[in-house]
Order: structure tokens, then sequence, then C-alpha cells
């Protein structure tokens, strides 16, 4: 039921239900309007030191966004860890556990960063710090107002309406003004045009012309086997099975990198495989190479040996974030993050005038 739901919930929130689609709208009003007042009291409590952001240990850099998911938030946190480790840092990644996906692609993106995976995060600081981290990097921390932080990244996709309503209307956990209590914001695209991300951009600018902007696209990199060793692209019609909260988008993805007929087998965000599932695949299949993420290959990695006693061809389609605009900029904002003087220790922590001055709010 939950995929169904999901697929239902996008197909709403992007306008495609027609006259339906209108009356939930209508009938949803005074939701969102719970919801927004529910977020707004908690900010302003914030804000008035009625609830105070504790401050870690290390030096903390955000990763997050508005919407409930579809933005290349994990890809960009992978991105960010390597442009520290490159700078000779040792940065720890902390996630909050919706499912084991993240934390295992995390690890084997960069296995010499230590995840820790704790709802948490003052926790995650404390055990990062301890563990010989210099920086931790929160995956999905913008709305974690509870941990400050030393840089602040809000990430937008160029194919999601911006503004947009808030749940359950709409895929928004924040309005727009909360993009205020930002440093950097990065707008990504997978199938939108370049000018769509760059009227995103305007919009932003529009908002709040203190913030930093960026433009990243997330386009299919090299192909890869389960195991991670890279591979042939598929040939002919494929099955694309996904389990993430775009899965439309990475269908259009895989048709785009590989110019064929695509079927798309969708599961509900963070799923995990059961061996029911695998022959669900099998039979979608129908003896059509399978292509998945890279969320789902480290879990479907851990079942390859019934997979692939059912299966041919499945191969994992790999993202990078190639930037269009904004990179260095935003790779020195890490590094001086990444460089904040540290005084104290979560529950008790003040820092120097220069390291208060770029804090990104919390």
């Amino acid at each position: 039921m939950r995929p169904a739901v999901e697929a239902a919930a996008r197909r709403w929130w992007q306008g495609e239900l027609g006259a339906a689609g209108h009356v939930l709208s209508a009938a949803a009003l005074p939701l969102e309007l719970l919801f927004r007042g529910a977020v707004a009291v908690r900010g302003a409590a914030y804000d008035v030191d009625a609830l105070r952001a504790a401050r870690a240990p290390l030096p903390v850099v955000s990763i997050g966004n508005l919407t409930v998911g579809g933005t290349g938030k994990t890809p960009l946190v992978g991105w960010v860890v390597r442009a520290l480790l490159e700078a000779g840092r040792r940065p720890a990644v902390a996630v909050r556990g919706y499912g084991r996906d993240e934390a295992l692609l995390h690890a084997r993106w960069n296995p010499t960063a230590l995840v820790h995976v704790d709802a948490d995060r003052r926790r995650a600081a404390r055990a990062a710090s301890a563990t010989g981290a210099d920086l931790l990097v929160l995956d999905d921390g913008f709305q974690h107002l509870g941990l400050a932080r030393d840089l602040d990244v809000v990430l937008l996709a160029a194919e999601q309406r911006f503004p947009g309503p808030l749940l359950p209307r709409g895929p928004y956990r924040e309005a727009p003004a909360a993009l205020r209590r930002a440093d950097w914001v990065v707008v990504t695209r997978r199938t939108a045009p370049a000018a769509e991300a760059e009227r995103v951009e305007a919009q932003v600018r529009a908002l709040d012309g203190r913030l930093a902007v960026a433009r990243a696209r997330l386009a299919g990199d090299h192909w890869q086997a389960l195991a991670g060793h890279p591979t042939a692209p598929p040939r002919g019609p494929v099955l694309a099975v996904a389990s993430v909260a775009g899965p439309e988008a990475f269908a259009a993805l895989v048709r785009r990198e590989t110019g064929a007929d695509v079927e798309l087998l969708a599961f509900a965000d963070h799923h995990e495989y059961e061996p029911g599932d695998l022959e669900r695949i099998r039979e979608r299949a129908r003896g059509r190479p399978v292509v998945v993420t890279e969320k789902d290959a480290v879990k479907l990695a851990e079942r390859s040996g019934a997979l692939l006693g059912t299966l041919q061809g499945v191969r994992v389609l790999a993202l990078a974030v190639e930037f269009e605009a904004g990179a260095e900029a935003l790779r020195a904002a890490l590094l001086r993050a990444a460089t904040g003087t540290v005084t104290g220790a979560i529950g008790g922590v003040v820092r120097g005038d220069a390291d208060q001055a770029g804090a990104g709010g919390g």
C-alpha cells in the first residue's frame, strides 16, 4: 500500500489528478494551516531562546532540504565528505536512520569517514568527536534546530514547484522564508532543463540576496554491478527498480542514459527487500535487464545470491554531482566551517566571534 500512497501523493502534488486533486487540496487546507502553524511556533521558540540549540564539540555542517525528498541530498553529502577528505579533514556523517540504505551508501562511497546512525544528533556529534572526527556532516539536518551548525546548506530541486504548499497539500516541510536561516542554497536538477534551475536560483536570490547559491546537475556517471565493480550498460528494454523518494525521476534518468524503453517498479522509500520482493522483480522483468539505484544496490547486494539466481543483468546506475555554478565557492565555505574554533562541548559551548559570525543559524 505504501508505494501506491506515495505515488498518488506525488501525482497529487504535481497537479496530475485533475478535479480530484483540487478537491483533495481544498479538503487538506486546514491540515496544512495547522502544520504551518506548528512549524512557525517551533521556529519562533528557537528565535526567542525559549528553546536553545546546543553547540557540538566540533564544527557541524548541515545538508538538508525543504521538502520530503527527491532533491539529491545524499549524493551531495557524499560530494561534501569527499571534498573535506581531499582537503585533509577527518569528517564524520550523521544520519537519522529512517533506512539503512543511506548509512550503507555513505560507508561505500567514503569508507574512511565514520557514519553515525542516531536520531539524537547531539549524541551523534559527541560520538563523532570521541572517534576522532574534526567535523560532522548532518545528512538531512536543516529541520533539526536542536543542534547549532557552522554552515547550513539547503537543496532545492528544479523539478519541484517552488514555492509550493506545505504538508499534506504539498511536499514542503517548511515555507520558503525558512531559507533565511541558511547560508547556501544548491539548486539541483535531474531531468529539468538548465533554464529551470536558473529560474529557481533567481527566485531564491529575490527572496534573500544574502544567500549564496550554487547549481548542480545529478547525472548518470557510470554503470556498476551490485558488488560495485564497473560493468557495461544494459541493452534493450529495461526494468527500473527504485525505493527512493522520486522513483519517476530515476526512471527518466535511466531512459535518458540508455535511450531504451523503461518500465518502473517502485517500492516505498527506504524499502527493505524481502524474498517475495525479489520474486516480484523477476516476474516483472520477464528476462529484461534490471537497473537499480545506488541506494537499492547496497541493500540488494546483501541478497545477491537469491537475486542473481532469479535475474539476469542487474545493473546499478551510479550518479555524479556535476556543479554548473558555485562549486569552488561552496568548497571554500566548507573549509572555512571546518576550521572553526571550538571551545566547549554540547550543553555549554562558546565559540569565538569569528565562529559566531559564520554560523548559519539553528
